[in-house]
């Protein structure tokens, strides 16, 4: 089962929709969280949201209590959440991405996908992560062709991801395949 902390965005329940592809899923608000069910979870997603990491300490707590015990997934404020967590600082960007595509190239430090694959992705993010960023086991994966700003991590050892994008907007291509990567990694 794959359990859905929602960040009250409009997106969420289209990432529902997405991950109900692969396993059942059950969503609950960042701020009404069944515990039961988060302890039943193989698999948990951080959903998009509005605002900032540092918004969100309940989510924080749950990413630190379960790292290296549960797959876990963030998208979007969800990818910026687990960064926030593992010590990184996230900032505005000069430009705001709201309903934008993107090209995005998977660089040689992936796992999951091909080195030197492009991908078409959407994008809804005022806020970044400011680099250089260093965790124990992390890598900045996906980048924007143009900007180069980091859009995906992996840390394999941990099972643990995130999309700075949308996988589940029509502006991002193949979007099903990236989730179906990442639940059978």
């Amino acid at each position: 089962m794959i359990y859905v902390i929602d960040h009250k965005d409009s997106f969420t329940h289209n990432v529902v929709h997405q991950l109900s592809l692969f396993d059942d899923v059950e969503c609950d608000n960042f701020s009404d969280i069944d515990k039961s069910k988060l302890n039943q979870a193989s698999t948990i997603v951080f959903s998009p949201g509005p605002g900032s990491p540092k918004n969100y300490p309940l989510t924080s707590k749950i990413y630190k209590q379960f790292k290296g015990k549960k797959r876990i997934l963030g998208v979007c404020l969800g990818f910026q959440q687990i960064l926030f967590s593992e010590g990184a600082e996230i900032i505005q960007q000069n430009k705001i991405y709201h309903g934008f595509q993107s090209e995005i190239l998977v660089n040689k430090s992936s796992k999951l996908f091909n080195a030197g694959s492009k991908f078409k992705v959407g994008r809804y993010h005022s806020l970044k992560l400011k680099e250089p960023f260093e965790a124990k086991n992390f890598d900045i994966t996906m980048r924007c062709v143009i900007s180069g700003v980091a859009m995906s991590f992996e840390n394999n050892i941990d099972k643990i991801y995130g999309f700075q994008f949308h996988p589940e907007s029509f502006l991002t291509l193949n979007g099903k395949l990236l989730i179906k990567k990442i639940l059978s990694a």
